[in-house]
């Protein structure tokens, strides 16, 4: 047994030649980093480093839940989290299902491009475009409602309105580009399913209905078990970008309070306690939604 893996190893040394600097990289930048963890069971001190500094326990995951940040950050990284997963879930599907209808292959073409291209907008140019088209007083729309005699509203200082702002502003980068997995899932499917249900004088929504929704369903479940396991993982950048004193009460989250209180308040422990303690509820969301998704469809990561 021995001798078959040697001979194995032999044989496709290149290939393993191959994968070296990736599996190099990878434990540099993902597994040796780990190390890290430690801190937040500890009063680090950069002076001290990890191996002298005292080690406090649970105390720092203690200060996080008793702190008035603990419920806000919670709340408002869970009601984007879960606002996004509502509306950005579904419309990918339909965008993708209203593309495979379209017979026209150039307007189809011009359709893609025109969806895809919003996604190649860096994250810093998307929050400084959102920030300029929503001026009250220079602002794209504040010129639109201008020439019909109405005053538009200042959205980004109203901390009701940053989550729609946050959220519909991510679909409309982003929605073309999460469609094209959909897309090429129903690009496999057999056309005789589709020539079948035409002889049997099936309309396009009936083709969509039972042919087309089940068979992207299994890439579609393994998409929500991605998002649902990154529910308390909302990027750190946009949310960054886009706050503001007035909107601060809803879009305080869990990176950008991590963020703070390490880089700018210096709590490194307390920085990492935060950022483990989301890891795990990340993991275990994972694993829950993963155990429901096998047991009630049949379709699973693993």
């Amino acid at each position: 047994m021995n001798g078959k893996k040697k001979g194995g190893l032999r044989k496709y040394y290149q290939l393993y030649l191959l994968l070296l600097p990736s599996a190099v990289l990878l434990l540099c930048f993902a597994y040796l980093p780990m190390v890290g963890i430690v801190i937040a069971f500890q009063k680090y001190s950069p002076a001290l480093g990890i191996l002298k500094s005292p080690w406090v326990g649970m105390a720092n995951f203690m200060q996080y839940f008793r702190s008035y940040q603990f419920g806000v950050t919670i709340k408002n990284t869970l009601v984007l989290s879960l606002y996004s997963i509502l509306v950005g879930f579904p419309l990918p599907i339909l965008l993708a299902l209203m593309c495979n209808q379209m017979k026209t292959k150039m307007f189809k073409k011009v359709f893609q491009v025109i969806t895809y291209l919003p996604h190649f907008i860096s994250t810093m140019v998307m929050c400084g475009l959102i920030l300029i088209f929503l001026s009250p007083s220079s602002g794209l729309f504040a010129n639109l409602f201008r020439l019909f005699g109405a005053e538009f509203p200042n959205l980004m200082s109203n901390a009701a309105s940053f989550k729609h702002v946050y959220v519909w502003s991510d679909i409309w980068q982003h929605l073309g580009w999460d469609s094209i997995i959909y897309l090429a899932a129903l690009a496999g499917i057999d056309p005789t399913y589709y020539e079948a249900a035409t002889v049997d004088g099936a309309s396009t929504m009936q083709k969509i209905k039972y042919i087309d929704i089940p068979m992207i369903l299994p890439t579609a479940m393994v998409l929500l078990i991605l998002r649902a396991g990154s529910i308390l993982g909302i990027g750190f950048e946009k949310v960054f970008l886009l706050q503001n004193v007035q909107n601060i009460m809803s879009s305080e989250i869990i990176s950008t309070y991590v963020y703070k209180m390490g880089m700018q308040s210096m709590q490194y422990s307390l920085s990492t306690a935060i950022g483990l303690f989301n890891t795990l509820v990340n993991l275990v969301v994972l694993l829950l939604v993963n155990f429901m998704a096998k047991k009630f469809t049949e379709n699973s990561l693993f």
